[in-house]
């Protein structure tokens, strides 16, 4: 019997060594609050295939709060189907915007 809790304290030893790695190497990742604005560029052409993939992976490093950035979708050239999947998005998040591709530049540099 004494050998099955110590099996269960190291077990649970090691997994709180793990999420402790886990934190430190997140943190260690994730640049400290800049004093810059941080995008993420997301170019989208077509219909927009992949769009949603990638935006909710986006989403996902956000929720963490760990990583704070505004993500931008440079439409270059999005037909009526892609349009319909960007302004899904732009609705589901207040932190998504859509810009031309061709004035991301200003867009990015005027903000």
């Amino acid at each position: 019997m004494d050998g099955i809790w110590q099996a269960v304290l190291a077990l649970l030893a090691a997994a709180g060594l793990l999420a402790l790695g886990w934190t430190l190497f997140g943190r260690l990742l994730v640049p400290a609050g800049g004093s810059g604005a941080v995008y993420a560029v997301v170019p989208a052409a077509g219909d927009g295939s992949g769009l949603e993939q990638t935006v909710k992976g986006l989403l996902w490093l956000r929720s963490g709060d760990l990583a704070r950035f505004t993500i931008v979708i440079a439409d270059g050239g999005l037909d009526p189907a892609g349009r319909a999947a960007a302004a899904a998005l732009l609705a589901r998040d207040r932190g998504i915007v859509l810009c031309p591709a061709d004035r991301l530049g200003a867009y990015i540099g005027g903000k």
